[in-house]
C-alpha cells in the first residue's frame, strides 16, 4: 500500500496526490498536520528516503524563521521538533513499501513506484 503525507492546503502535495491517482493509485492519505508520525515512525521514513530530517525541513516557514534559524541541532533533535511542529516537515513525501521520496516535483514519484 502506498502511502503520502499529504497537506491539502498545498499546491504541490496536491499535485503529488494526483499524479498518483493519474497512474491509477489509490494512496493511503496521511494528513500529517492533523495525525503526525511519531518521532519513530519519521526517523523509519527518513531511513526509506536516504535523507538527513534537514533535507525535508521547510525552512521559509515562520516557526523555523522565529525559532530554529541560525541554532544547532542533532538529528534526533531536528525529529523531535519536527514531530511537535510538523507544518516544518516537507511534503508531500510518498512512500512505497522499503523506500519513500520526497514528491517534489511530483515526476520524483516515479522513483518508487
Amino acid at each position: 500500500m502506498i502511502q503520502i503525507l499529504h497537506n491539502p492546503r498545498c499546491a504541490k502535495s496536491r499535485a503529488g496526490l494526483k499524479y498518483l491517482q493519474d497512474k491509477g493509485i489509490e494512496p493511503e492519505i496521511i494528513k500529517y498536520l492533523e495525525d503526525t508520525p511519531s518521532a519513530e515512525e519519521f526517523k523509519a521514513i527518513l531511513k526509506k528516503m536516504g535523507a538527513k530530517p534537514t533535507d525535508v525541513l521547510r525552512k521559509n516557514e515562520a516557526i523555523y524563521k522565529e525559532q530554529f534559524k541560525g541554532k544547532e541541532f542533532t538529528d534526533d533533535e531536528w525529529i523531535e521538533i519536527m514531530v511537535k511542529n510538523p507544518k516544518l516537515i516537507e511534503r508531500p513525501i510518498v512512500i512505497n513499501g522499503d523506500k519513500a521520496v520526497l514528491g517534489r516535483p511530483a515526476e520524483k514519484i516515479e522513483e518508487i513506484l
